[in-house]
């Protein structure tokens, strides 16, 4: 298996996982329905957990853009292999969403809420804030960098995170930083699933939101930058 699978194979997992424990909770008539937030979280956390993993003898396990982009600026990843990993986890995602999709579709399709169904797919602000939502993710990606690479060992070939440790830093932030947006923390675990939103056939769906789209996207990616920069100066301080 090639990198470039294993970082397709291993965000598809994260966005079945990921995206099923959403749907689950949010769409009518599943067995999980009302399950509340500690359940999304915690389901989320687990798809991390289960990804990286699944796949961190392979390509590292990066599955989030900001981490392929904070390892490359603290020099720990070629920036020639950055595009090529970004494109297996957009791939991915859009491979895990609709496989979630597909799962549920006799719930989505029992949906009579378009932003819910949304909700299952891609992230949106409580309150409608772009400073703030914009904020939001900054931070929380900025935590994930951070903890994540003060957490490598010497020799570990997991790239930025082990396996549980990734889980629980997620799991952290979900339940402490995630209120705001729900905490996307990574470009392509929302833009490929709302990419899949926008061309799946859904029944009574409404907007993708992509007025929205760029702060998920933007937000990890200044998050990560900053956490790499400032992991950085602590090294050489």
């Amino acid at each position: 298996m090639t990198p470039f699978v294993g970082e397709l194979l291993g965000s598809a997992i994260l966005l079945l996982l990921g995206q099923g424990v959403v749907a689950n909770v949010v769409l009518p008539k599943t067995k999980g329905n009302g399950g509340g937030l500690i359940a999304i979280t915690f389901g989320w956390a687990m798809a991390v957990f289960v990804g990286v993993f699944s796949v961190s003898s392979v390509s590292g396990a990066h599955l989030n853009p900001a981490v392929t982009i904070a390892l490359a600026v603290v020099g720990k990843f070629e920036w020639s292999l950055v595009p090529t990993y970004i494109l297996a986890q957009l791939l991915g995602a859009m491979l895990g969403s609709g496989l979630a999709w597909l799962l549920y579709k006799q719930h989505f399709d029992a949906a009579t809420n378009a932003e819910d169904q949304l909700a299952c797919f891609a992230t949106s602000p409580a309150i409608k804030s772009d400073f703030h939502a914009f904020f939001s993710e900054a931070l929380g990606t900025f935590v994930l960098i951070l903890g994540g690479l003060v957490m490598i060992k010497g020799a570990n070939s997991l790239g930025p995170l082990d396996a549980l440790p990734a889980g629980l830093l997620v799991l952290a932030i979900g339940l402490s930083l995630g209120g705001v947006t729900g905490y996307a923390i990574n470009p392509s675990r929302d833009l490929g699933p709302r990419i899949m939103h926008s061309i799946l056939p859904i029944k009574g769906k409404g907007s993708s939101h992509w007025e929205y789209a760029w702060i998920p996207i933007l937000g990890p990616i200044v998050g990560a930058v900053l956490a790499a920069l400032f992991f950085k100066f602590l090294v050489h301080a």
